[in-house]
């Protein structure tokens, strides 16, 4: 039996722990954004991203001057907050594209993104030939694991494809569209769609681009660029 004492003492301890909490996030929020020698920052975003009810720091930087011709190299860097200050937690050269590798374009860069607890990171390119995907990693056995890829690339009046990977389940979608403008409106005259199971990739953010890794379906025989390989 709970006495009206044991229900005051249970609430303020419920209250007590909600003002440390809360008084953390407001904290963070409060925080400057750290920025290293010669960098700057692209873009920035927090949230929770281990389940700890504390928002985690993520931002995408330049890793130097902007060089207009070659572009320069950027890292994604996660910071937690500890003792008071944002402290680098998880740090990648290989989860952003450079500032010029986004072809005729230019800045392939999209955005990133915490939406429940998984961080989604969004580049695109290309000219008259355009491509975009977005990565999604979660943070699981002390990493974070690309858990989903979805991607479009192709061109006006010839085709559009669009891949759907979850890498969690295995499971990658496949759709085709082929388009023909002989009118002033685009037609398609064909569509291809394909489902097929590729089990067993494990692709951290620090690790995205280290290999290539392209899958050939069997139906149709569509390739398709998970990561395209370091030089």
């Amino acid at each position: 039996k709970h006495t009206s004492r044991d229900v005051s003492h249970n609430m303020k301890k419920a209250i007590y722990i909600l003002t440390l909490l809360l008084t953390a996030v407001q904290f963070a929020n409060s925080q400057e954004i750290p920025i290293p020698d010669n960098y700057s920052i692209v873009d920035s975003v927090s949230g929770d991203l281990d389940k700890d009810s504390i928002k985690e720091l993520v931002v995408a930087y330049n890793t130097g001057p902007e060089n207009e011709i070659d572009g320069v190299p950027r890292e994604l860097v996660i910071y937690k907050l500890k003792n008071n200050k944002w402290t680098e937690w998880k740090r990648s050269s290989q989860a952003l594209y450079g500032s010029r590798d986004g072809g005729m374009m230019g800045d392939p860069f999209g955005e990133i993104e915490i939406k429940n607890g998984i961080l989604l990171i969004s580049q695109n390119g290309g000219s008259s030939w355009k491509w975009g995907f977005t990565d999604k990693y979660r943070f699981q056995n002390g990493e974070f694991y690309l858990i989903g890829y979805s991607s479009i690339a192709g061109k006006l009046c010839e085709y559009w494809k669009d891949v759907d990977f979850n890498l969690s389940t295995g499971k990658l979608i496949i759709k085709k569209e082929y388009e023909e403008c002989e009118t002033e409106e685009q037609e398609i005259y064909k569509r291809e769609n394909e489902t097929l199971f590729e089990k067993g990739l494990k692709i951290t953010m620090q690790n995205r681009q280290e290999r290539e890794i392209k899958i050939t379906t069997p139906k149709y025989g569509h390739e398709i660029y998970i990561a395209i390989g370091k030089e």
